[in-house]
């Protein structure tokens, strides 16, 4: 099973911030804002959500899926005590820079071909065919980000292969508007909360625009598939981050990844989790008894090089909270 494409996005803040954009470029209805009144869910998500915790300090560790959708809210009461209870909040990148149109800007400029060939002139004929045909039944979409269909070729095929994952997953109803991101930058700021970020957009750019050609070729192929398999394998990760099933998503995004894109996935999750830690560290050292909440792509809460493990296996005291996870398997619960 392979959704590579739809894992990068839960991997990387900034490939939302292409989303984001592209709605700037079209009058959307007020209910599909962050800050209107929500769709009641059924029932709350189930939170992947850990705190980990030292003599005076806490961090609040949450799963964020950057896009997600108006019965996604309310969260649940475990997440609402958490942000309550939590001094500051630290994101990917920092709310300001998230919603600044020009991170989408960066990014575009950053994937242009600077060597006069077009996008298709480097692709294999079953790509182009799989484009062609994905094109024609998504031209009025990608319309509607601002782009048209000739313009793709200008750019390299990572950022193609995003964009159709991004319109693939706001056909489905996915809003980047309505992801944990914006959601608690929009919270923060009205609690006044200081709020901060792990690292830069440009930084994340990087990790994109670094992919090589193998791993670029590849991933736009396998967008391509994706968009052709419909909407089946994102509504089962959706689905997963909404159960709070720590196993599925694991199997489903980031084992996945492992095997497919080991270099990309060392680059993505690991190192970026490696680099972090140290300053979650900080704060949980610093003298004062303030708390902290961070919210992140859930990829980087699971598995073995997580930070849920990698803190755990520093010796401090990591639990997850999920008041409605009692009935659920132990593995989610760990």
């Amino acid at each position: 099973m392979r959704h590579s494409a739809s894992t990068l996005f839960a991997c990387l803040a900034a490939a939302a911030a292409i989303a984001v954009a592209a709605q700037a470029q079209t009058p959307r209805p007020a209910a599909a804002t962050v800050m209107s009144k929500p769709v009641p869910a059924k029932t709350a998500p189930v939170p992947l959500l850990w705190r980990v915790s030292d003599d005076d300090n806490t961090i609040y560790l949450l799963g964020s899926f950057h896009l997600l959708k108006p019965d996604d809210y309310p969260l649940s009461k475990d997440v609402d005590e958490a942000f309550a209870d939590a001094e500051s909040i630290v994101f990917e990148l920092p709310p300001e820079e998230m919603s600044s149109p020009t991170l989408a800007m960066q990014m575009g400029q950053a994937a242009l071909r600077t060597d006069g060939t077009q996008l298709n002139s480097e692709l294999p004929p079953q790509t182009v065919a799989k484009l062609d045909a994905w094109l024609a039944t998504r031209a009025d979409d990608l319309q509607r980000t601002g782009l048209a269909p000739q313009v793709l070729q200008m750019f390299e095929p990572w950022f193609v292969g995003l964009t159709i994952t991004l319109v693939d997953m706001t056909r489905q109803g996915l809003d980047p508007k309505l992801g944990l991101d914006a959601y608690f930058s929009a919270q923060a700021k009205l609690a006044k909360k200081p709020t901060s970020g792990f690292e830069t957009g440009a930084q994340q750019i990087a990790f994109l625009d670094g992919m090589d050609r193998k791993e670029q070729l590849q991933f736009i192929d396998e967008a391509l598939t994706e968009a052709q398999e419909g909407q089946n394998e994102v509504e089962k990760l959706h689905a997963a981050w909404r159960n709070g099933d720590a196993a599925g998503l694991w199997e489903g995004m980031a084992a996945d990844m492992r095997r497919q894109y080991p270099a990309l996935y060392q680059r993505i999750n690991v190192e970026r989790n490696d680099a972090w830690l140290p300053r979650i560290e900080q704060r949980l050292k610093q003298p004062g008894i303030d708390d902290t909440l961070v919210v992140v792509g859930a990829l980087h809460l699971l598995g073995s090089d997580g930070l849920v493990e990698k803190l755990r296996a520093r010796g401090y005291d990591v639990e997850r909270i999920c008041s409605t996870c009692k009935k659920l398997p132990d593995l989610l619960n760990k």
